[in-house]
């Protein structure tokens, strides 16, 4: 039987999908072409334009106290935001995967608000909330917690989204074994969920923090302009009102190699993720391996139909 399937031919390998009529080398060339027209060359002229006027004048604009201070404001709002919404973005992924509550489908739909809602308009809203005249007497308008508030409130769906599948995907059998074992609440969380929700977490709080380093329009009303709330993308529009061209084009190189930072841990921490499965996957299947072995063979009808026929044999023998 084993050698059997041993000679078996092996599946045939399904050929790759491609457009009808392109090729591999023209759809390379293709994405090539595309890609260079919307990101790279737009990302060339940028750095060109940064070093127009030497390394020595680039060095002094991004080194200036105006972007060290706009530079460190910008980090530490960030890191802020991220460590919230890495709390609150799981309980909400959570509360959406576990929990059945009346308006759920609407909740899950007001998640990906800020994704379709022009960042202008957020902040429109977010100064109506928590203005001047806002309905609930709390003003938070041109401060350095409204930069934060507005960030938490365009950052939200990274984390949520980056979570949910994997609660959505996860095993609940061994939170169960677990639970019937003794274990609290709180035990099987870190010990069990926890470490499978880590890869989405960590994913879903870079991308998080990227946005929140360039974002722009949520802050520009809601926070303004002042001194003490001039966030690095607000100064780069300061910097080409006042004819400043390549020192805002400098910031943007530093806001650029900032957010590529973030984007290489991502990819580190989604290789780490597939990984952590592969090593999971290959686990369970060797623990199936042994279980097998260790298993009683099943009954076989077969075998006993020859064993009985065998003992009639011997019985009639005797009579001949």
């Amino acid at each position: 039987m084993e050698a059997h399937a041993a000679n078996r031919p092996a599946a045939p390998r399904s050929r790759p999908l491609r457009l009808p009529g392109v090729g591999a080398g023209l759809g390379r060339g293709v994405v090539v072409l595309w890609l260079s027209l919307v990101v790279l060359l737009p990302l060339a002229a940028m750095l060109d334009k940064s070093l127009s006027e030497g390394l020595g004048h680039f060095w002094d604009q991004v080194s200036s106290g105006q972007a060290k201070k706009s530079l460190e404001l910008i980090l530490v709002c960030s890191l802020i935001v991220v460590a919230i919404n890495a709390v609150f973005g799981t309980i909400v992924a959570w509360l959406l995967v576990r929990d059945d509550f009346p308006g759920k489908s609407i909740i899950n739909a007001i998640i990906d608000l800020p994704f379709a809602l022009p960042t202008i308009v957020a902040s429109l809203i977010l100064i109506q909330l928590w203005g001047k005249n806002s309905p609930v007497g709390i003003d938070l308008a041109l401060t350095r917690t409204a930069i934060v508030v507005a960030l938490c409130f365009v950052t939200l769906p990274f984390v949520v989204r980056a979570v949910q599948p994997l609660l959505i995907e996860m095993d609940r059998d061994m939170e169960e074994a677990a639970t019937s074992l003794g274990a609290g609440g709180a035990t099987v969380f870190r010990r069990i969920i926890f470490p499978n929700l880590l890869p989405g977490l960590a994913a879903g709080v870079a991308l998080a923090f990227a946005r929140a380093l360039g974002e722009y329009g949520s802050v520009l009303i809601f926070a303004g302009g002042r001194k003490d709330t001039t966030v690095t993308s607000i100064l780069i529009g300061q910097q080409i009102e006042t004819g400043n061209e390549s020192g805002a084009a400098a910031f943007s190189i530093v806001l650029l190699a900032m957010a590529l930072a973030c984007l290489f841990v991502i990819t580190m921490i989604q290789r780490w993720g597939s990984r952590h499965e592969r090593a999971q996957g290959a686990g369970a299947g060797a623990g199936a391996g042994i279980t097998a072995a260790r298993s009683p063979l099943p009954f076989d009808p077969g075998a006993s139909s020859l064993g009985e026929g065998a003992d009639d044999l011997d019985i009639g023998s005797p009579s001949t």
